[in-house]
């Protein structure tokens, strides 16, 4: 399902004083939610120390936390990658997900404000323009905004981090899905979300997530099934 481990090329991303492990930690987890790090690719912790201009000691500490998450393991040596995925936690995490992000959504109905129905339609034509493009991480990068816009507006910080915690597992997995033709089936039901949150319908807006979410498991499962 995925090509050799390959190293990762990283841009020089250096970051501010203070909390410095709070801070790698947090551009770690862009670099897994916006798609940077994909399956079978590898990074070193020299490469990240480089790239965010730290010692290695908070890299470190960062990437501990980020394998005690399961969103990051020990390729070989100092090279960390993303785990593998099985069936088995693949099913577990799309359970979970189908209850806590559908939550999540009906949440956001009453905070929906003209300005975000703006931004994620903005969001909904650049996921187009990329799957047209094969544009997999201007795709990736949209596809988060969209969903994490919404779970936002639920205005709950613990429903938030247990989704990011969520999605630091599995989104890596999303680039699988371009050679399916996922995104444009994908971007069917971010078009039905949108419209519910025009119209400030909770039931509906809860459906098209839990779409979304069991149409993109479908695809990755059939997948780990091919490598058997």
């Amino acid at each position: 399902m995925t090509d050799p481990a390959k190293a990762l090329n990283l841009p020089v991303m250096p970051v501010p004083k203070g909390t410095l492990q709070d801070h790698v930690y947090g551009k770690l987890s862009d670099l897994i939610l916006n798609g940077e790090i994909a399956p079978g690719q590898l990074v070193t912790i020299q490469a990240l120390s480089d790239a965010f201009g730290v010692s290695t000691m908070p890299v470190r500490e960062a990437l501990q936390r980020l394998t005690a998450a399961k969103a990051l393991t020990v390729i070989s040596g100092r090279s960390i990658g993303i785990p593998r995925l099985t069936a088995e936690r693949l099913l577990d995490l799309r359970k979970v997900r189908l209850e806590v992000e559908s939550l999540a959504a009906e949440w956001a109905v009453e905070h929906t404000t003209p300005e975000m129905v703006a931004g994620l339609e903005g969001l909904v034509d650049a996921m187009t323009i990329a799957a047209e493009n094969s544009d997999v991480k201007a795709y990736l990068r949209a596809n988060r905004d969209f969903h994490f816009t919404i779970y936002k507006a639920a205005a709950s910080d613990v429903l938030y981090a247990m989704i990011e915690s969520l999605w630091l597992q599995i989104s890596p997995f999303f680039h699988l899905l371009h050679g399916s033709g996922n995104y444009p089936v994908a971007n069917v039901q971010h078009e039905r979300m949108l419209q519910a949150l025009r119209v400030r319908d909770p039931t509906a807006l809860r459906e098209g997530m839990r779409n979304d979410i069991e149409g993109a498991s479908k695809v990755l499962l059939a997948l780990l099934s091919e490598e058997k």
